[in-house]
């Protein structure tokens, strides 16, 4: 444990940043799985999924949670899903 004042807090800090970043990271390939799993199935719903996921892989990339090519490279993959 840290004994400088400011070393304290930056562990609390980054233990609170920590579990927002595994809890949004966690709704994200949630998000994703379902987006997928409605493609596959067909499903009635499969456009408002995958708008749905591009919007949370856009958010993710603003808030740093992922890298913007990586979000760059979901949003084509789902695309191609959905249109292939």
């Amino acid at each position: 444990m840290p004994n400088i004042k400011s070393a304290m807090k930056r562990v609390k800090v980054n233990k609170v940043k920590a579990a927002s970043n595994k809890a949004r990271k966690s709704n994200l390939k949630t998000v994703l799985k379902k987006a997928d799993l409605a493609v596959v199935e067909n499903a009635a719903n499969k456009e408002e999924a995958i708008k749905l996921a591009i919007k949370r892989v856009d958010q993710a990339a603003a808030k740093g949670l992922i890298h913007k090519n990586k979000a760059a490279r979901k949003k084509s993959q789902l695309a191609k899903k959905l249109n292939g």
